[in-house]
């Protein structure tokens, strides 16, 4: 589960504040007119602002029963003011009353609607929870001789679940990741999304090249995309290869048309350019042309960073893109803290939810010592808690 950001925090400790204000608001409307009803002369007609405090009351996020009880003491409050002589005996307070009962009558039957509206979208939560849980499995904080690390926010946020997709996986020719963007939102998105994994899970403990598994994978896509020939996927792989030596370890990487992953060394950064670029899956057919692979010599502490276009392409006010290349150095080894940096980052560059689905996927190179996956000791002390 993704970790609240500091603006969702700070969201969070702003709601209970609300919602006791909307509570107590209805009340202060109802005080603030009998106090004006009784400083004003008779001729000042104070009375039908009361009709205001159960409209209020609808508002809230309580029982059904708020506005009802907020409408009985409007009228009292009503009929406090006639008995006493602050309102005109023309028919206003009848008047009032009325509009109190009719006001309330409504906000009932919205506090009703909205209820069960709400508990038709907790259904419909659950239900996208249990689809992300089968479709982007919980990864494991420790795969082999690394420790990954995931984040992931789908632009239908009350859905829950998008077109982007990943995965991190050990075989027998190492431990295996991708990070993938299905063209498109929607339900259409995840299904295309889903094959992908299907197919990689699959491939990548059968094929002994990551190309074998870009084919494998591209050969499930034709079958799934053989209705709409409109969608195509971008998609990175990174396989770490089993090494003897724990000191210097070795990654292989495959792009097919998505945003090139990070190399993080210390508090530098490299990205990972294939030798020649190639189409997104669903486009070209990769059979018909040579996939390059890069490979690329990884230390222990050295972090890889996998993500997808909702990422680098998160505007601010501005319309400035994210600098993801300029702000994902650091000399932080861990992998969550520096997730949880980046993702505070990208929330405050943009100011507002974001507009596409956006995952990063950190994987750090810590191979065994003796059964250990060790970086330092915080990596030890980290063993330990798990």
């Amino acid at each position: 589960m993704t970790p609240p950001t500091e603006g969702s925090a700070r969201r969070a400790r702003l709601l209970p504040i609300v919602g006791w204000t909307l509570r107590l608001l209805p009340i202060a409307v109802i005080v603030v007119v009998i106090a004006i009803g009784f400083l004003t002369p008779p001729e000042v007609h104070i009375g039908p602002l009361l009709a205001v405090a159960p409209a209020l009351a609808g508002l809230t996020r309580g029982s059904a029963r708020t506005p009802v009880w907020t409408g009985i003491a409007a009228a009292a409050a009503m009929l406090l003011l006639s008995t006493t002589g602050e309102t005109k005996g023309d028919g206003e307070p009848f008047v009032t009353l009325l509009s109190i009962l009719l006001v309330t009558m409504t906000s009932w039957a919205g506090v009703q609607v909205r209820r069960r509206q709400d508990r038709k979208l907790e259904d419909v939560r659950s239900v996208a929870e249990a689809a992300q849980h089968v479709l982007l499995s919980p990864v494991a904080r420790r795969i082999g001789p690394v420790r990954v690390g995931v984040r992931y926010r789908a632009a239908a946020a009350e859905a829950r679940i998008g077109g982007d997709l990943y995965e991190v996986i050990l075989t027998p020719f190492g431990v295996r990741a991708v990070v993938g963007d299905v063209r498109g939102k929607g339900l259409g998105a995840v299904q295309t999304a889903a094959a992908v994994l299907g197919a990689f899970r699959e491939a990548a403990y059968e094929e002994p090249t990551l190309p074998g598994v870009v084919r494998r994978i591209a050969a499930s896509m034709s079958r799934r995309l053989e209705e709409n020939l409109e969608e195509f996927v971008t998609l990175v792989l990174v396989g770490f290869t089993p090494q003897a030596d724990m000191h210097q370890g070795q990654m292989q990487v495959v792009n097919c048309g998505h945003p090139a992953p990070m190399l993080l060394r210390t508090a530098r950064a490299e990205m990972l350019e294939p030798s020649t670029p190639i189409p997104p899956l669903g486009i070209v057919d990769p059979d018909l042309f040579d996939i390059p692979v890069l490979t690329v010599p990884v230390r222990p502490g050295d972090r890889v960073l996998l993500y997808t276009d909702g990422i680098v392409e998160a505007r601010d006010s501005h319309g400035a893109f994210y600098p993801l290349f300029d702000r994902a150095p650091d000399s932080t080894p861990g992998v969550e803290e520096t997730l949880d940096r980046l993702e505070a980052d990208v929330e405050r560059h943009v100011g507002r939810p974001l507009e596409d689905d956006a995952a990063m996927l950190l994987i750090l190179y810590a191979p065994t010592l003796g059964g250990i996956y060790d970086t330092g000791p915080a990596a030890r002390a980290d063993v330990r808690n798990a």
